[in-house]
């Protein structure tokens, strides 16, 4: 999974049919929690773009999503978003996953 350096989600999700992105924030516990979980199902799609966007760093890539509450999982297909999730159940992240990758 790589993490956004720069405020520019938004290209990112232009050059690729299939994104996933992780909201989270340095201070998130759950954030922190979770993201192994989620660098584990990076592994295993490989046809999904997976990012960790620090959403108090990046507030244009934050406001893609509309992102309220941390961690949201967002997923991006042909550029449009198409499902997102808020909280720590692996349930909902792999329900935005499959979305993204049409499973």
């Amino acid at each position: 999974m790589e993490e956004l350096t720069n405020d520019n989600l938004e290209e990112i999700i232009k050059n690729h049919d299939k994104v996933f992105v992780q909201y989270g924030a340095s201070w998130c516990g759950a954030c922190r929690m979770i993201k192994p979980q989620v660098v584990n199902l990076a592994g295993e799609n490989e046809s999904v773009k997976f990012l960790y966007v620090d959403a108090e760093n990046f507030p244009n890539s934050r406001q893609l999503a509309r992102v309220e509450n941390l961690p949201t999982f967002a997923g991006f297909v042909n550029g449009e978003l198409v499902k997102q999730a808020m909280g720590t159940k692996i349930e909902s992240v792999k329900g935005v996953l499959n979305e993204v990758a049409g499973d």
